[in-house]
């Protein structure tokens, strides 16, 4: 019996000897890559097909299209394959900052984000993620989630040639194109769902479609509801009486990866993206690609396979490309989905929750134990730090991690969405909730960065609870991400109850136009716009001088007062000490919490020295980087 190492040789040779039957340039540099990457992506394709008849035709088939793929990539992207290739942790630096916007909103169309760019580096930018901007049904499309070519621009926003060539601006500037990898689902418009509703042979099996109830009935048993307001339970009917696999939104199609053909397929829109210039794709929903009977269809095993052998193509066609995962899952799962042989970034929505968590109970308590209990990654990985996105806020702490502080997670969700929504006497944000489920209690919150720390309600600590939640996302390690226009305090946009096709999605409220007079302000710190702009900049600032925010080590400390958060970030040029104060009250952190520490540091955003052998105040809401 051979082993899987004696297998992937000798299937190696086979695929060899097809590549060169197909006329397909296989140079030096996509040889090496093969010799090195093969054997893992045989590995994981074999583990999910190995069973099927016509395995290794399904994977010769996949070498040559990546093989095509690598042939046609760009000079200049292969140029930066091999830089990235010898210096893989380029996404790790202390420089890095990205931002966020739906390009229709922020800047119009393509033409109009290419405008921007001066104001991007202005920022500091060095990753703009565009959300989803490829062709969609017209009419509610999920906000573009339900995608109908992966290899056409919407065109009221432009043409793929337009993103050509926006993504080398980009690159010249030095800022890296993200862009959404949809590949759990189609739009029921997208040619593939077409043909497999009409019966062509060639997509028949690309979605799960069954005749009648009996197998939905099953697999309903176990799987849940994402979205009851828009559908019951997983599936939605034909037409013609059929059912087909539906997680998310009606429109919205899931592919059947046990199917290898539609694996060989998406491989193919993803290089084709890679070759378009995008750095980084964000794969979307990844905890839902696989689906077994018996389970919940979500996080099952065969999914992280799935993904390991995405990143396998994309090691041999485009190695300077990178995945980040998005799953809103327990913590525990959310991790899973990371290494450098997964998703090396991916999104920290626990760290985003308990940041407002911790802003609406004033203690640090939760926020502190994620810190120093899951915020440690494998080597070669980073996570992207938010205080919001373009999705809703959902509690996503563990219950178990809960419990241990005395905190009973159901009536702790239940309170943060009524303090969230304006329903807690004395609250000061102005959330909307989304989803909310009357049957079950549960729900998750909307709502833009200023307008749930409340400077939309003229809280006078709105500012500054601006200000403090970016100085985590900003400090914690990784890569922090701004949602483009809450550097300057936008507002919830209710006019998007005017709108027929995004009222019944609370989400719009967060998804205001690009916010003009507010821009206009950003320099003006007798603003609000202007007091959060400047602020901001001082933060990123600080962080692109100071090299312990590298990386992603983080080490606790405890400053001896339930309402401080406090960690350091060590480094080779010493420690960085961080403390925030989560009340609207002065806290003290006595000076026998600095006992091991030197006896002065600096404060990297105010430039300013601190004792530390004496009680450090913090006024309310203050946060300090202390360089020691």
């Amino acid at each position: 019996m051979l082993s899987l190492s004696q297998q992937a040789v000798a299937v190696r040779s086979h695929v060899d000897r097809r590549l060169a039957e197909a006329g397909v340039d296989v140079d030096d540099v996509l040889r090496g890559r093969l010799d090195r990457h093969f054997g893992r992506l045989f590995e994981h394709f074999t583990e999910l097909y190995g069973e099927r008849a016509d395995c290794l035709d399904q994977l010769t088939a996949l070498v040559v299209a990546i093989a095509r793929a690598a042939a046609a990539r760009p000079d200049d992207l292969r140029a930066l394959d091999a830089a990235r290739e010898a210096d893989p942790d380029w996404f790790l630096d202390n420089r890095m900052l990205g931002g966020v916007c739906y390009v229709d909103r922020y800047a119009g169309d393509l033409e109009g984000v290419r405008a921007r760019i001066p104001y991007f580096r202005e920022l500091g930018l060095t990753y703009l993620h565009l959300m989803p901007l490829f062709r969609a049904p017209e009419g509610d499309s999920d906000g573009g989630y339900a995608v109908s070519s992966y290899r056409e621009v919407d065109p009221a926003l432009g043409d793929m040639e337009q993103l050509r060539s926006l993504a080398a601006d980009l690159r010249a500037a030095g800022i890296s194109l993200v862009v959404d990898f949809i590949f759990n689902h189609t739009s029921d418009e997208h040619d593939w769902a077409v043909g497999a509703v009409s019966g062509d042979p060639a997509y028949a099996e690309f979605y799960r479609i069954y005749p009648d109830r009996t197998l939905p009935d099953l697999f309903e048993v176990t799987t849940r509801e994402v979205f009851p307001d828009d559908h019951p339970g997983s599936f939605v009917q034909l037409p013609d009486g059929r059912w087909i696999w539906s997680t998310f939104y009606h429109f919205q199609w899931d592919l059947n990866y046990e199917n290898p053909a539609v694996f060989t397929a998406m491989a193919g829109e993803m290089l084709f993206l890679a070759n378009v210039g995008v750095d980084v794709l964000r794969m979307d929903a990844v905890a839902f690609i696989w689906k077994r009977l018996g389970t919940a269809c979500e996080n099952l095993p065969q999914a992280h396979t799935l993904i390991r052998a995405f990143n396998a193509v994309c090691r041999i066609a485009a190695p300077a490309v990178l995945f980040k995962s998005e799953a809103i899952v327990h913590p525990d799962q959310v991790a899973e989905y990371i290494s450098p042989g997964e998703c090396q970034l991916s999104y920290n929505p626990l760290q985003m929750a308990l940041i407002w968590e911790s802003l609406a109970t004033r203690d640090a308590g939760l926020l502190q134990q994620a810190l120093e209990r899951r915020h440690a990654i494998p080597p070669g990985t980073a996570w992207v730090n938010y205080v919001r996105s373009h999705d809703d806020i959902g509690w996503t702490f563990a219950d178990e991690d809960a419990a241990e502080l005395g905190i009973d997670g159901f009536d702790h969700r239940r309170f943060l969405n009524a303090f969230y929504v304006n329903r807690f006497e004395g609250s000061f944000a102005r959330g909307v909730p989304f989803q909310e489920n009357a049957r079950t209690g549960d729900a998750r919150v909307s709502g833009t960065t200023a307008s749930l720390a409340g400077v939309e309600a003229g809280d006078p600590f709105g500012v500054q609870r601006v200000l403090l939640a970016h100085s985590i996302a900003l400090s914690t390690g990784g890569l922090p991400l701004l949602y483009l226009g809450d550097e300057v305090g936008q507002l919830n946009d209710y006019a998007y109850l005017a709108d027929p096709e995004h009222a019944g999605d609370s989400r719009w409220v967060h998804r205001p136009p690009y916010p003009a007079q507010r821009s206009a302000e950003r320099t003006d710190p007798d603003t609000d716009a202007g007091a959060i702009y400047l602020g901001l900049r001082r933060l990123t600032q600080a962080r692109r001088e100071t090299a312990q925010f590298a990386g992603g080590a983080l080490v606790g400390f405890h400053p001896h007062d339930p309402h401080v958060l406090g960690y350091q970030r060590p480094g080779a040029e010493g420690t960085v000490l961080v403390l925030a104060n989560l009340s609207e009250q002065e806290r003290v952190v006595p000076s026998e919490a600095f006992a091991a520490m030197p006896a002065m540091a600096h404060d990297l955003i105010t430039d300013v020295d601190v004792e530390l052998w004496a009680d450090l105040p913090l006024a309310p809401l203050q946060f300090l980087w202390l360089q020691l």
